[in-house]
């Protein structure tokens, strides 16, 4: 199985529970790996023919920085859901973290699989 992924992409948005969290953006750190079939983009050079990282990539950082979630299992599937509307994407691994949350650990968060449905 084919992958491309997007490692430690960090980015400020309003997520979180607590009033102060609401108040300004803090660190989020996403990881995404989308399963997809490379063959054909592999023989032929042509993006097109691949998951383009460099887009989805946006899309996540513009989700996570105006989506202003509660929770980070919410911004998580919101990021699956983006990644799943690639064609070439069949499945999707995202993880997000809050760096820093949670006293004496580098980091917490939640990681999400999601498929597309067959037909």
């Amino acid at each position: 199985m084919d992958k491309v992924f997007i490692k430690d992409l960090l980015v400020r948005g309003i997520i979180g529970i607590n009033d102060w969290e609401r108040e300004k953006p803090q660190d989020i750190l996403i990881n995404i790996i989308i399963h997809t079939d490379l063959t054909s983009a592999g023989e032929s050079d042509d993006i097109t023919e691949s998951v383009n990282y460099k887009t989805i990539a946006k899309k996540a950082q513009a989700r996570a920085e105006t989506a202003q979630r509660l929770t980070v299992e919410a911004l998580a599937a919101d990021i699956a859901k983006l990644c799943l509307e690639d064609p070439a994407a069949f499945k999707v691994r995202v993880t997000v973290e809050k760096p820093n949350a949670v006293r004496f650990a580098r980091s917490v968060g939640v990681e999400v699989e999601r498929s597309k449905e067959k037909s």
